[in-house]
């Protein structure tokens, strides 16, 4: 049973930068697909970017693109999220996730598609 844990998250004024960390325990990423998702006030959980851990390939949702990094440390099995250019919009929880299967890319975007869950961290941009 793998087990995720988010940190990183705060308070940072637009047009700055957090990076969110997710450790993963009780299994090691192998296969997995990993995502970072988030889910603002009043809004559906929305993926924001997801990576195949097998062949490292990354995908992101379009508001972020240029502006989010997922990256992983395969030593430390932990993903990252390196958020810049923060905007006001982005204020969301955000949760890391893991699928055990590789995803196509068509069944990255939907939560039920993934089986492990953290508990999220709050980034809450603004001035």
């Amino acid at each position: 049973q793998v087990q995720l844990e988010e940190s990183g998250g705060g308070l940072v004024q637009p047009g700055g930068s957090l990076r969110l960390s997710c450790a993963a325990s009780g299994g090691t990423f192998n296969r997995h697909t990993v995502a970072w998702f988030r889910q603002r006030v009043g809004k559906e959980r929305e993926v924001v970017a997801a990576l195949r851990w097998g062949e490292g390939s990354t995908h992101y949702f379009d508001s972020v693109k240029g502006r989010f990094t997922i990256s992983r440390d395969r030593s430390k099995n932990m993903v990252y999220l390196q958020m810049n250019s923060l905007k006001p919009e982005d204020t969301a929880v955000y949760y890391c996730a893991a699928s055990v299967s590789r995803l196509i890319v068509s069944r990255l975007w939907d939560a039920e598609n993934y089986d492990y869950w953290g508990q999220g961290t709050q980034v809450t941009v603004s001035s």
